[in-house]
């Protein structure tokens, strides 16, 4: 069978000639064949499915979409709809069928198109004595032997195109949803520097406003998901720092105009109090339920990182080289948890929009110290993200109740 596939003189040009030159034939190629000989016994595949596949991991196999085309081509010639181990599955057309069935395409370039699908590994030749396409017939009419182009790499990959092109439709939903969450997040960052300014807040407006628009001016025209990925973490980091200037001034001026009785809290990264972890309990004492909703409807503040990883320990495993240092290295390792948590993406991502991205990550890395007694991770993130959208969540308990677990004291700032 070796030889079939390296000897025939019209077969041996079309699989090792290039653009520039004769490409020599490697060792990978005949490994594929024989993985396509060792099929198991009974194993079908629809035909048009797999060709769904490979087209969509075609940057992943390195092919071209004229190669996609020549190998509908050679499907086309293949009678069944089910590639089948018990049949054979070679198709021997000639240059000239498998030219008009490719849209005109031309020798040459269907050519290299047939050696690229080779050497992708979706389809192999077996050749005759003298590298013709042929098809030998037995006394009662049936196809005794066939050389051409034969098909059953396809099936021998159908499970392996199958996973591809769910990773590229994966890292597809991925892109989106990351790009769309920066657009998100860049309208408002942009709005809040607008409103700032505008209404003549105090603070250095016209430098954040700097940084803002060289962030901005960083995004390639036609970004990588690396790229999109480390601009929203800086953009929603300034996002944050933004949010926290205004709301500090805000509180300032609450704090002068109403007295104590509507004393709030201003979470300080210097101190672990009780009042930082339960910002809500002694406040609302006695104040009004308008005075309450509103105070509810205001985003969480995120809590010292030291304090989360006295809590949630675990996480640093999961972190950047087996290390949380930052509250990037925090969001990044609570990404990994949440898929090893079995959280989907739409989960998590919901999680983030309602309490923002690090309160999100401290959220997924107290369940993980509580993993073995949550019986569906999705559904009691789905319940938490609900309450913190009704104003009803506070992490405090929950960072708490954690701390104890670990032995550890709160201790009074």
């Amino acid at each position: 069978m070796i030889f079939a596939f390296l000897k025939g003189d019209d077969m041996q040009t079309e699989s090792v000639t290039t653009p520039f030159g004769r490409r020599p034939m490697t060792l990978a190629l005949v490994k594929r064949q024989l993985a396509s000989a060792d099929i198991k016994p009974g194993k079908t595949a629809d035909k048009w499915k797999v060709f769904r596949d490979a087209s969509e991991a075609r940057a992943l196999l390195g092919i071209q979409d004229r190669a996609l085309a020549v190998l509908d081509a050679l499907l086309t010639f293949y009678p069944e709809s089910e590639l089948s181990q018990d049949k054979a599955m070679i198709v021997f057309p000639s240059n000239a069928q498998l030219s008009v069935r490719a849209h005109g395409i031309t020798g040459t370039t269907l050519r290299r198109h047939l050696a690229a699908l080779v050497e992708a590994g979706l389809i192999s030749r077996k050749d005759s004595a003298n590298g013709k396409r042929y098809a030998r017939k037995d006394r009662q009419g049936g196809i005794e032997d066939a050389y051409g182009f034969d098909l059953a790499p396809l099936l021998a990959r159908a499970g392996e195109l199958a996973l591809m092109a769910q990773d590229v439709a994966d890292r597809r939903a991925h892109y989106r949803r990351v790009k769309e969450t920066l657009s998100i997040c860049r309208r408002d960052v942009r709005k809040l520097i607008s409103a700032a300014i505008e209404e003549g807040a105090p603070g250095d407006w016209e430098s954040v406003e700097a940084i803002y628009i060289a962030l901005v001016g960083r995004i390639p025209r036609t970004p990588t998901i690396g790229d999109l990925e480390a601009t929203l973490d800086e953009m929603q980091l300034l996002r944050l720092e933004v949010l926290n200037r205004l709301d500090l001034q805000e509180d300032s001026e609450k704090t002068d105009t109403n007295d104590v009785r509507f004393e709030r809290h201003i979470q300080n990264s210097n101190t672990e109090s009780i009042r930082e972890l339960e910002p809500r309990s002694e406040s609302e004492q006695g104040a009004k339920p308008s005075e309450i909703d509103e105070r509810r409807r205001e985003p969480q503040k995120a809590f010292p990182l030291g304090f989360v990883l006295k809590a949630c320990p675990e996480v640093g495993n999961y972190g950047p080289g087996g290390a949380v240092g930052s509250w990037r290295d925090l969001m990044a390792a609570a990404v990994v948890v949440r898929s090893m948590l079995g959280v989907s993406p739409s989960a998590y991502q919901d999680a983030c929009g309602v309490m923002g991205p690090e309160n999100a990550a401290v959220a997924v890395a107290c369940m993980l110290e509580r993993a073995g007694h949550i019986n569906s991770a999705g559904g009691y993130l789905r319940d938490l993200t609900a309450k913190a959208r009704r104003g009803e969540f506070s992490l405090g308990p929950m960072l708490m109740a954690s701390l104890r677990s670990h032995g550890e004291e709160l201790k009074h700032g």
